[in-house]
């Protein structure tokens, strides 16, 4: 144990100091509401899944023997009724939500318009319309505010995706994954790998080079 904390000292913990477990003195804690939706904290958790050791439980208390390598830090997050989990790797920022400004003529229907994004008007798109799931009334009732957006793709690129309600992160085997529900078809499957358990809840577990490149043809 003296050993994994400390290989583990040089990651700041603000979240107990300042955050949501601490003193909430942050100033960063009002606009993203929970520690959990800022990027200090996903690259905090990219760091301390490095330096896991091999051998570690998974979400139902089942041991993992695995290389460590083959673990990934998974954001966990709501849209419409569906839960989806997208590989930190790609994602930049999980921000609060902004006032999305239709454009004219677009020639997508996944394509929201633009927000503003830190002074940059950046695209906006619909990810229940693009998995095909707008047409599905949610059945669960989110905590007001919720709604948080995910920016992916980098500078130049990114993307702004709006979700009903962001739920973690947590580490997952991705070549550990079970498959899809025989349930599950059209635009949903072809973009998910398999099926991750975090925190008692099934979650699809989005490809997201796929996904990438869906978002890349609709901005075409």
């Amino acid at each position: 144990m003296s050993d994994q904390t400390g290989t583990l000292s040089d990651v700041d913990d603000c979240w107990n100091r300042i955050g949501i477990r601490g003193d909430k003195s942050c100033t960063q804690l009002p606009d993203h509401v929970h520690c959990r939706n800022c990027p200090v904290y996903a690259v905090a958790a990219k760091r301390i899944l490095d330096r896991l050791p091999p051998q570690m439980e998974d979400d139902d208390g089942r041991a993992i023997a695995e290389d460590r390598g083959n673990l990934s830090s998974l954001l966990v997050f709501r849209v419409q009724r569906e839960w989806l989990g997208l590989p930190t790797r790609k994602l930049d920022e999980v921000t609060g939500m902004r006032r999305i400004l239709s454009l004219p003529h677009r020639r997508d229907p996944a394509m929201l318009g633009v927000a503003n994004v830190r002074g940059t008007l950046t695209v906006c798109v619909s990810l229940a319309r693009l998995l095909g799931l707008d047409g599905a009334a949610a059945d669960v009732h989110g905590r007001p505010g919720a709604a948080q957006m995910l920016i992916l793709g980098g500078a130049g690129r990114a993307v702004v995706l709006p979700v009903d309600e962001v739920e973690g992160l947590h580490a997952v085997d991705l070549g550990r994954l079970e498959a899809l529900p025989a349930t599950v078809e059209g635009a949903s499957l072809k973009y998910s790998r398999g099926v991750a358990r975090c925190g008692g809840r099934a979650v699809g577990v989005l490809d997201d080079t796929l996904l990438m490149q869906a978002l890349e043809r609709s901005l075409a």
